[in-house]
């Protein structure tokens, strides 16, 4: 999946709002935000052409608005490299807003000129740069604009689009109509949630991030978070490093919890072994698996204390149900003794659909002292909040953070760009993860993910930390994977589990400064 190209330090997600308003307060900023925007854009535009044919033109899209006026500007500085630019201009110049308007004056005064349209020969061209529509864009593309656009798709060379793939949501992700499909997208300001969740990363190609000189403005603006804020951030290690801790030679297993396990009803045992499995390689002390379907022993993984299902109430420090779980009676029961308890809880798959079906366990879980981490899948999430999987996907952002505020706990919706909602009492805030890949998209694979979680919270990892690091660490697993040539197509969930545990191990060592080594006795001479 497509990332933003800093992976070391959490970036800043700003929505709509925050985004006008940073503007709002540097709109007589010098230079003007619309000429370092476009100087930006320039100098990676001149970055990609470095490598094509001498004798190829850029062909460069301007629309009728200030993303059009962005294109000007690279228009104009191009020209000035000793390109010669073709620029379509699909709008009016007397309509143009005043700082898209100034910038279209410079290119024609500094020599350029503009077409109302495509030419019609199937020209050859080093670079097509996307200045069509930028993240204002909320309708749907139709007619000569959504023709337009297909036929950009086709060109055979690098797309870079400015700010925001024209015609895709910069709030949701979702494609209004069509969308451009770019190689590389450079963001201006901050990133957008629609560049990293839904069908974002599958139209925006390498994220590139420049913050204008408002490094300042941003950051006050992503600290006020609320229940009600737009402003998010992506997920990175150091968002969790505190957490990352070398472990004490004088340790035990029970240094490092117990953690429990409720699922695998008949036909569904293995849903909750890898749960369990995951759990163990991400360092928890011990492991009951309690099970529907009574197994004595997990033969891949004899370390599993597998028990009747009720008989881990009593064994565990941290508790996650679901996993296989089924929605039968027993199921039933074994869900409402957890929530009625007083462990911090997970609650994945079939104890999800139950909350669903069973709607005074939402109310419960909502007055809950313990910590809720919740985490599910987009069809889940729409049996929760009683609609669909489309509206869902419509607004992820907004789905997860309902959700979040209805039951009182912090949630992942997985899926394309995962993203993971803190309730009000935590903050509101939000996150979208960047790491994973289509390979996720196997059986088994959320089952890892809810062992990770629990595993980490099990160790005295706070619920959020712990979410926030099993969401990124579960996705940078499944590259590595792909790195090493399993996947993405066939990954196993299996596979992903080793990959977590090595992951794991690195982050600690790094985050220590260093290898650990073992104990060494020095002998004086």
């Amino acid at each position: 999946m497509p990332t933003a190209k800093s992976k070391t330090l959490s970036q800043a997600i700003l929505g709509a709002a925050s985004l006008r308003k940073i503007e709002q307060q540097h709109q007589h900023a010098e230079p003007p935000l619309m000429e370092r925007a476009g100087q930006a854009a320039a100098q990676l535009a001149l970055r990609l052409l470095a490598n094509r044919p001498k004798l190829l033109a850029p062909l460069i899209i301007a629309g009728p608005g200030n993303n059009g006026g962005d294109a000007f500007v690279v228009a104009r500085v191009l020209r000035q490299a000793g390109f010669a630019p073709v620029v379509v201009f699909i709008g009016e110049a007397g309509k143009l807003p005043a700082d898209a308007r100034k910038a279209y004056d410079l290119w024609i005064a500094a020599g350029g000129g503009t077409l109302d349209a495509l030419p019609a020969d199937e020209a050859s061209y080093a670079l097509v740069i996307d200045g069509l529509f930028g993240i204002g864009l909320t309708r749907e593309l139709t007619d000569a604009h959504a023709a337009l656009v297909r036929r950009i798709n086709t060109f055979d060379c690098p797309l870079l689009a400015l700010d925001i793939p024209s015609g895709l949501d910069a709030a949701t992700g979702r494609v209004l109509g069509v969308a451009i499909k770019a190689t590389h997208t450079l963001s201006f300001i901050a990133l957008k949630p629609g560049l990293l969740t839904l069908d974002g990363p599958d139209h925006c190609g390498e994220i590139s991030l420049n913050d204008l000189g408002l490094g300042n403005s941003i950051a006050s603006c992503a600290g006020a978070g609320n229940e009600h804020c737009d402003c998010g951030q992506t997920i990175s290690v150091e968002r969790f490093s505190p957490q990352l801790q070398p472990r004490r030679r004088n340790a035990h297993k029970g240094s490092y919890g117990s953690v429990g396990i409720i699922g695998g009803a008949a036909g569904m045992a293995g849903a909750a072994l890898l749960a369990g499995r995951a759990a163990l390689a991400l360092g928890s002390g011990r492991v009951y698996v309690g099970m529907l379907e009574r197994l004595e022993l997990d033969p891949q993984q004899p370390e599993l204390m597998l028990r009747a299902a009720d008989e881990v109430f009593g064994l565990a420090d941290c508790l996650a149900i679901g996993p296989g779980l089924g929605q039968s009676g027993s199921a039933l029961s074994l869900l409402t003794q957890a929530i009625n308890g007083a462990l911090p809880l997970l609650l994945d798959a079939d104890a999800l659909n139950l909350c669903a079906a069973h709607r005074h366990l939402l109310d419960k879980l909502a007055h809950r002292a313990a910590p809720v981490v919740l985490t599910p899948h987009p069809a889940e999430a729409a049996r929760l909040l009683q609609t669909d999987t489309t509206h869902i996907q419509a607004d992820r952002l907004a789905a997860a953070r309902q959700l979040a505020q209805r039951c009182h706990a912090a949630v992942v919706l997985k899926g394309c760009g995962s993203i993971i909602a803190l309730p009000a009492a935590a903050g509101g805030r939000w996150y979208i993860n960047t790491t994973g890949n289509p390979g996720l998209a196997t059986a088994g694979s959320g089952d890892v993910l809810s062992g990770m979680i629990i595993a980490l919270m099990a160790q005295g990892w706070p619920a959020t930390e712990a979410l926030l690091a099993a969401v990124h660490l579960h996705g940078a697993a499944a590259d590595a994977c792909v790195a090493e040539g399993l996947g993405p197509i066939g990954l196993t969930a299996s596979e992903l589990i080793p990959q977590t545990r090595s992951l794991l191990n690195r982050w600690v060592i790094a985050a220590a400064g260093g290898a650990t080594t073992p104990l060494k006795l020095l002998q004086t001479p």
